[in-house]
């Protein structure tokens, strides 16, 4: 059937039904975030979808709620009510990723219904469309009559829209289904003509009752005896399912399918074990959301960056958390480098900031996206994820020796290359400069607006060259020349060789701050170090493009107190004029940021260093309330009587900061992966201050796993191999 004629036929323009008034009580904040795969769901903590009034936008991303699939808003409010009161939470808590329960019970009706008679129990579920069983138990002594609503609502709006990152001047159609008791539908007819449809199915036991978009149950209940109420949620884009996963028929269905596939993850995935039990608590949490975060984008599954306004693909966010789960998930890299693959630049397009051979920076599959009003179709406005896809591909190959893998990828790797050389063709430095006019300004991981300040404060413009940048691209080169001899290609072995010991030599010339003894930010605009002392250069120290000596000091000033706080290394040192501790990047301290430092300062031989600041890092987590890293962290100093003060507004969780952790362990372990010929070398290997021992269990090199335990004897570490299975050698280098 045609678009035109089903809408025709089944659905009535939605301002002809009757509204049902919000509930009376309390104003809610929402605190709870779903997610299975491509959908997620952000409610209050009674478990409602609340519904701004008509006409009205809510400013603040705290109090935007609603059911989303692929960037569509499909369910804008889906509200319990009691008699047309709000309910009384008495406890709320996200079991999982996709699932939710919460206790709550009625407030005071007089004599008929006195306060605390029922207990309210509500189970929410997402599994390729969203569930909820609500079981409702009369405690009271006596049989009680008692009226309850749901109230639904579908604007499918556009993220963007939701979020007001842009309001629209013109929308399609929303429209409702003819009453049915049994059902409520909403269908939207978009600018683009593709059709969306949000499908309500009540089950267990049907409404009395329905009004406009709201359904009642008119409940009589004998002493504790107990109703079951529910539903199920489709979504519907052309009428096929739009989320990825199939929905199954019950909540019981879906929730043992969903635990079925978080069981089968976690069978292939390495598994950590260690004497600590905060350290054990932080890491069993960190495995819960990187499933969570693990999201399909056609026959791919990759880690969307953050939940939940981040849960698409992204090209830095999405590259930097395979890397840093490598030692743990290697498929999650595998599918990484072919999606970005596919969606390489094949164009010039000044409204994508898209060249040949640039990864992208961000997908998005919404109306605006697909309207062209926003330049998500992808938008590539990011300067780092081309050499930092490079540098992953390097990284999995070595971890897992799939030379089919690195071959079907490898004409994309040279024109990644390719890119990287023509960008860099006019400075000697690969560049960034926006030209879309609904861009991102500063297209580095350092990307607010304000962040790229020299020492007086003052923000610099130009095209500019980021230190770390520079320091990708040569660890690009190196890692690429060494894999073109294994494509047959010992003509760019032997260029990208050269080209990287000619960018080494420049970058110590032209970066290096004599007076500072460090090294600069980047380079503006005309050529000139922007000299404010950032943890950006903590970044070069991993990939090796500073000389010995400048990448000692490099090492010591990232400890001194103007940049270490004693929970982290801070964005910024607090000796700037433009220093903010609640700042994006001018202060605050990053996970991830301090994650990659780590590695640099074990490269170099700072071990002490390094152990200091990962151990930072897991004190900092067991602080947090929800046991997980944040994205990032106020920069304040470190106090016994103070915790960790937390950023305003952060991802949680967010893909690079879960996967620091991870990251973190395999740098104090410092494993030299070559796969190709079947070798595990662990060069000095080491354990956080606070752990004696540490175990992981199904550690993948190529074909291989072994399982290894660590435990400190002394101020020894001490490496055990428990159980192999296949070819493998494992060495231990001590010092």
């Amino acid at each position: 059937m045609a678009s035109e004629e089903l809408l025709s036929q089944q659905y009535v323009p939605s301002w002809e039904q009757v509204r049902w008034p919000e509930a009376e009580g309390e104003p809610r904040q929402p605190t709870r975030v779903l997610k299975d795969d491509d959908i997620f769901l952000v409610t209050d903590r009674l478990g409602n979808i609340t519904s701004p009034m008509a006409g009205k936008f809510e400013k603040n991303h705290y109090t935007t709620t609603g059911l989303f699939c692929q960037d569509t808003r499909f369910l804008s409010r889906g509200e319990l009510q009691i008699e047309g009161r709000s309910l009384l939470l008495l406890d709320s808590e996200a079991l999982s990723g996709g699932e939710m329960t919460v206790s709550c019970t009625n407030p005071s009706f007089g004599e008929r219904i006195p306060l605390e008679t029922l207990g309210i129990f509500r189970h929410l579920v997402l599994r390729g469309g969203l569930f909820e069983e609500i079981e409702v138990t009369n405690y009271n002594r006596h049989p009680v009559s008692v009226q309850l609503s749901f109230s639904v609502d579908a604007d499918f709006r556009d993220l963007f829209e939701v979020r007001q990152y842009q309001q629209r001047s013109h929308r399609g159609q929303v429209l409702v289904a003819h009453p049915d008791i049994s059902r409520i539908q909403f269908a939207y007819k978009g600018l683009d003509g593709e059709v969306m449809e949000s499908e309500i199915e009540f089950q267990h036991r049907l409404p009395d009752g329905k009004v406009g978009n709201t359904v009642v149950w008119q409940l009589t209940l004998d002493p504790q005896v107990t109703q079951t109420l529910g539903y199920r949620v489709r979504l519907l884009r052309n009428r096929q399912l739009s989320p990825t996963v199939a929905i199954p028929n019950t909540l019981s269905e879906a929730k043992k399918e969903a635990r079925e596939a978080w069981n089968a993850w976690r069978s292939r995935i390495t598994k950590p074990k260690t004497d600590n039990r905060e350290v054990d608590r932080t890491l069993a949490s960190a495995q819960r959301d990187i499933y969570v975060l693990r999201q399909s984008f056609g026959e791919e599954t990759v880690l969307a960056a953050g939940i939940p306004w981040f849960s698409t693909l992204f090209g830095r966010d999405s590259i930097i958390a395979a890397w840093q789960l490598l030692m743990f998930d290697p498929l999650l890299a595998r599918d990484t480098l072919r999606i970005l693959a596919r969606y390489q630049g094949r164009r010039e397009s000044d409204w994508h900031d898209e060249d040949p051979g640039k990864i992208l920076h961000e997908l998005r599959l919404g109306e605006m996206a697909r309207c062209e009003e926003i330049p998500h179709t992808p938008y590539y406005g990011t300067v780092d994820a081309t050499p930092l896809w490079l540098l992953l591909l390097a990284e999995y190959y070595a971890w897992t020796g799939d030379i089919e893998t690195l071959r079907q990828l490898w004409d994309s790797a040279v024109a990644a290359m390719d890119w990287i050389d023509g960008k860099s063709s006019e400075t000697g430095y690969l560049t960034y400069w926006r030209r879309s006019d609904r861009g991102i300004d500063n297209q580095g991981w350092k990307d607010s607006g304000n962040c790229m300040v020299d020492r007086h404060g003052q923000l610099v413009s130009g095209p500019i060259a980021l230190c770390e940048v520079q320091a990708y691209v040569y660890a690009a080169k190196i890692r690429l020349s060494e894999l073109a001899r294994k494509c047959d290609r010992p003509d760019l072995q032997e260029r990208w060789r050269k080209d990287a010991e000619d960018l080494k030599q420049r970058f110590n010339r032209d970066f290096w701050l004599e007076d500072e003894n460090y090294c600069a930010l980047a380079l503006d605009g005309d050529g000139n170090p922007v000299d404010s002392i950032t943890s950006n250069p903590g970044h070069c120290l991993f990939a090796g493009i500073l000389e010995d000596e400048k990448a000692q000091a490099v090492g010591h000033r990232l400890m001194a107190p103007d940049l270490f706080s004693g929970w982290g290394i801070r964005t910024l040192s607090h000796q700037s004029p433009a220093y903010n501790p609640i700042g994006y990047h001018l202060g605050s301290v990053w996970p991830h940021d301090n994650a990659i430092v780590t590695l640099g300062l074990r490269r170099i031989g700072h071990l002490d260093s390094a152990l200091k600041v990962a151990q930072a890092m897991f004190d900092m987590t067991k602080h947090q309330t929800d046991g997980r890293p944040p994205e990032l962290f106020c920069g304040f100093d470190r106090h016994d009587r103070r915790p960790p003060v937390p950023y305003p507004v952060a991802c949680s969780p967010q893909a690079w900061a879960t996967g620091t952790v991870f990251q973190l362990l395999q740098m104090t372990l410092n494993p030299v992966p070559e796969a190709d010929s079947q070798r595990l070398t662990l060069r000095n290997p080491s354990l956080l201050p606070s752990l004696n021992q540490l175990k992981l269990y199904g550690v993948k090199l190529g074909s291989a796993t072994v399982d290894l335990a660590f435990d400190r004897v002394g101020e020894s570490i001490v490496a055990r191999v428990l159980k192999r299975n296949g070819d493998l050698t494992v060495a231990i280098e001590l010092p």
